[in-house]
């Protein structure tokens, strides 16, 4: 379980009857955006219940005024069956209505819901995603919000519960009073059982779904990294860590069933025929003294009926209200993470032209009180070449996401054409400033899509233009369909090279100012990288460029190479002059060109 999993689960077992409400109004006010279907079924469940009320008592009249005499005829016989059967018609009618109104608004809500969900997801910054699992994202967008349907269908029962209470109550009233106010006192027992069934289920349902998204979270992790897994042999490790989880599942589970079975609907049940008992017997000793109707019995039943039946379906339910309510929580605290992208003057109509990059005095930690980065200071000029190079954890990586916005520094100043970077939009900055990683990332649909990113501005034309100047032409014609050949998930049909390739299209194609090399070439070996050397180069004319290289061969020709330990420049200078002093950068260079001479 990781860090923010055990928070939030530490923060659900502390939430109080306020903090429920407050869940609970939240989620409502998403539901109030689709009021309209909601009122809709709230209306045609009044009238459910009056139906339900009326027909009852269409049966009393025929029986205790005709079907009573031997001399009712066929024709009344067919007119009250006529007038029950459109009864029944308008019931089915009233009823579908309301619940298709109401299923309309549900599931319009969940829309809504899980569409800003998503959103909110792209508004979060790295450092979210860098502590919290996929899976447990996955499980909140997907398990969470499906949750919420049975969570509003538990309302809407409510809703019915009480209209149909209400009218069956009074319909019982005007049959029998003292009958009617001993069942009426069935709802203190009610009460008492919802009670404590909340009390009992509440901590079960928070361990339940957090176990769900431990198993949605393994599940990712599996389906990621099965290479992996199976190169090293861990199918084994990984069953019995996934069958853990899915077992304190399963166990959890078993003894939610237990207090539903001994809660929910047998107990509603129970206590409808302690109600028809007590009816039964109390008709019986009335009838020991007056004259029962045969109709008036048959009507108290069915208005008792339509008093506990509700009563089931929304104990049936129930059990989804403590679901729904952790749901809902999970989906409220990830709606309140402040874990958000650096901000931006997204009005201002700043544009970089020339591509002048300098940092100032720049610290950053991605912990508080842990630097990664100390004092950087370093300038590029426009149409020149840096090369960052360093140990792993040395503070590269950082340097580059810092410039491309992905985290927030805190002291110093980044600027870019002597322009304060966060005086640029986000669109000019993701359209000024190319960056090619280590593993390039294709998306499932075809190569054209992939190099111009579902950007319908971008012509095929210009498609096969960048992939001509980056050489990826050679190989893309020699597909079937050229640029609209498939790529299936993750590029797998392709070599590393050739995905690196359709990626240096894919930044080519929006002409950047500034060329951001992230180990561009690191998992690409020696032969294939000289094919890619020819579009790296045609990349870097007149364009600053920013490359982090692990083989220092590649970064020879670059204007200043710094030299980066535990986040600060130790050493900074041409290859030659580094060489020349005999440091750090030194070192690396010999050890690299001893290793490549063994090989």
């Amino acid at each position: 379980m990781n860090d923010e999993d055990k928070k939030t689960l530490d923060e659900i077992h502390s939430l109080t009857r306020k903090d429920q409400r407050q869940v609970l109004k939240r989620l409502f006010k998403f539901a109030g955006l689709f009021k309209k279907q909601f009122g809709i079924a709230v209306v045609f469940a009044i009238v459910l219940s009056v139906i339900n009320v009326l027909l009852p008592r269409m049966l009393q009249y025929y029986m205790d005024h005709y079907l009573a005499h031997q001399s009712t005829g066929v024709q009344v016989i067919v007119i009250f069956a006529i007038l029950y059967g459109i009864g029944t018609l308008i019931k089915a009618v009233v009823q579908f209505i309301e619940e298709f109104a109401f299923a309309m608004g549900a599931e319009r809500t969940l829309e809504q819901i899980r569409s800003k969900l998503f959103h909110k997801l792209h508004t979060l910054g790295l450092n979210y995603f860098d502590t919290t699992p996929a899976g447990s994202i996955v499980s909140r967008v997907t398990n969470d919000t499906k949750t919420l349907y049975n969570f509003w269908t538990l309302f809407l029962m409510i809703i019915i519960a009480f209209f149909a209470m209400v009218s069956a109550f009074i319909a019982m009233l005007s049959v029998n009073v003292v009958l009617a106010l001993a069942t009426a006192l069935f709802v203190v027992i009610l009460y008492v059982l919802i009670w404590l069934y909340q009390k009992l289920s509440f901590k079960i349902y928070q361990h339940l779904r957090e176990y769900l998204s431990q198993i949605n979270t393994k599940l990712n992790e599996s389906l990621m990294g099965i290479n992996i897994i199976q190169q090293f042999g861990q199918q084994q490790r990984m069953t019995a860590e996934f069958e853990d989880r899915n077992g304190a599942y399963f166990r959890m589970r078993n003894k939610m069933i237990n207090v539903n079975a001994f809660l929910l609907y047998p107990t509603i049940s129970l206590m409808f025929v302690l109600a028809e008992v007590i009816s039964l017997s109390g008709f019986g000793w009335q009838s020991m003294h007056i004259l029962v109707e045969a109709g008036v019995i048959y009507a108290f039943l069915s208005y008792q009926q339509n008093f506990f039946n509700p009563l089931s379906d929304v104990m049936n339910y129930m059990s989804f209200y403590q679901d729904g309510l952790v749901a809902g929580y999970r989906i409220m605290k990830l709606f309140d993470n402040e874990t958000n992208a650096p901000a931006q003057n997204e009005a201002s109509q700043a544009a970089i032209s020339a591509g002048k990059i300098e940092f100032r005095h720049v610290t950053f930690s991605y912990v508080p009180g842990k630097p990664v980065l100390k004092d950087i200071n370093f300038t590029v000029q426009p149409g020149q070449t840096v090369a960052f190079v360093g140990h792993t954890g040395s503070g590269k990586s950082s340097i580059i996401s810092l410039l491309l916005r992905f985290y927030e520094f805190g002291e110093g100043q980044i600027l870019i054409d002597d322009h304060d970077i966060r005086d640029y939009s986000t669109k000019e900055l993701r359209q000024k400033l190319g960056l090619v990683i280590q593993e390039p990332y294709l998306f499932y649909g075809d190569i054209a899509k992939n190099i111009r990113m579902f950007d319908d501005k971008i012509t095929d034309e210009q498609v096969e233009q960048a992939g001509r100047f980056v050489d990826a032409d050679d190989f893309i014609q020699k597909l079937p369909g050229k640029y609209h050949a498939k790529v299936t998930e993750r590029g797998a049909s392709f070599s590393t090279g050739q995905r690196q390739l359709i990626s240096f299209a894919r930044t080519i194609v929006r002409n950047p100012k500034v060329l951001i090399l992230d180990e561009a070439t690191a998992n690409i070996d020696p032969q294939t990288e000289q094919s890619i050397t020819k579009g790296l180069s045609k990349m870097r004319d007149d364009r600053t460029t920013i490359a982090i290289a692990h083989r220092l061969s590649t970064v020879q020709d670059a204007d200043q190479i710094l030299v980066l330990s535990k986040g600060q420049i130790i050493e900074r200078g041409t290859h030659e002059e580094l060489l020349a002093a005999g440091g750090h950068y030194a070192e690396l260079y010999e050890l690299q060109a001893a290793n490549e001479t063994n090989l």
